[in-house]
């Protein structure tokens, strides 16, 4: 799922690409993605794109005209956004959900795979636009260490549910979590409550680092370009999707803890004094802190 660093690359394509430009015609193919009727779609086309902004990992496309209207995308696991050059480019074959056109080109909304949970809203008002879309979590990059350390400890939970919960912080999921946690040598399964003032922050310090430094290299890759690869797998993570590759720290083996659709993964040295969080004895636990999918997370 694109997390804050990928959502905010996002967001600065699209201010190069279609802020100032105008909205021709939206074209939904995707039964599931319009999630609203009231305003119909077709009010926001002959608008111009007045700006972007990000709510949590949902990106947003303030429109010109008096009633405030807002074109709010989420895209789950699976949905990506895709930019041609040439104006009312039609929509990939199984994958394409919906098309936004411009003079200058097309704006393609796709998902792959076979559940279909990207998601497309028209709201109108900034009022309505923070009530439905704005699900509360502190800004990670904009909170200072007291604020930080008042939304962790605002419900005694592991870290990792802290972390990927969009009402505790805005942006964070799954793979970005994952290497937050190993560089603050932080275990996924530690309880909130049971940290001292050093622990927080240290994990304040490591969430700041990896999210700016993550922005970074997703920026310089894309340049002056719209991003085409948003993955949450890179090669240069250092402990999500390594199961089984050693440790940049320390070279231990990485190890995963699986339940239901979720994958955790932490270096056992780095993070756990030596032990392996075996999936049998947690599966109360993570039952009880933890979703079965991301989807549910988000939810």
């Amino acid at each position: 799922m694109p997390e804050l660093p990928d959502v905010v690359v996002y967001l600065e394509a699209l201010d190069r690409f279609v802020v100032g430009r105008v909205l021709r015609r939206i074209r939904v193919v995707g039964i599931s993605l319009l999630q609203t009727f009231d305003p119909p779609i077709a009010a926001a086309e002959g608008r111009v794109v007045a700006g972007t902004q990000r709510l949590g990992k949902r990106l947003v496309l303030a429109l010109d005209g008096p009633d405030e209207l807002y074109l709010v995308v989420h895209l789950m696991v699976s949905g990506r956004l895709r930019w041609r050059d040439q104006p009312d480019a039609k929509p990939p074959g199984r994958i394409g959900l919906a098309a936004f056109d411009f003079d200058h080109g097309t704006l393609l909304l796709t998902e792959a795979g076979k559940r279909k949970k990207a998601s497309l809203w028209l709201v109108r008002g900034h009022e309505a636009l923070m009530r439905d879309h704005d699900r509360g979590g502190a800004e990670p990059l904009e909170v200072d260490l007291a604020g930080f350390r008042e939304a962790l400890s605002a419900r005694n939970r592991t870290l990792k549910r802290a972390l990927c919960d969009p009402t505790t912080f805005s942006g964070i999921g799954n793979a970005y979590s994952d290497e937050i946690l190993l560089a603050a040598g932080l275990s996924p399964l530690q309880r909130t409550a049971d940290l001292d003032d050093g622990q927080v922050a240290r994990l304040y310090e490591a969430t700041r680092a990896t999210l700016v430094d993550w922005t970074e290299r997703h920026r310089r890759s894309v340049g002056d370009g719209f991003p085409e690869k948003v993955t949450a797998f890179h090669d240069d993570m250092a402990a999500h999707g390594k199961y089984g590759q050693p440790c940049p720290r320390c070279a231990t083996p990485i190890q995963r803890i699986v339940h239901a659709d979720n994958e955790i993964n932490y270096c056992p040295r780095c993070q756990t004094g030596g032990r392996i969080l075996a999936d049998r004895s947690l599966s109360r636990l993570l039952k009880d802190d933890f979703p079965r999918s991301i989807e549910d997370l988000e939810r």
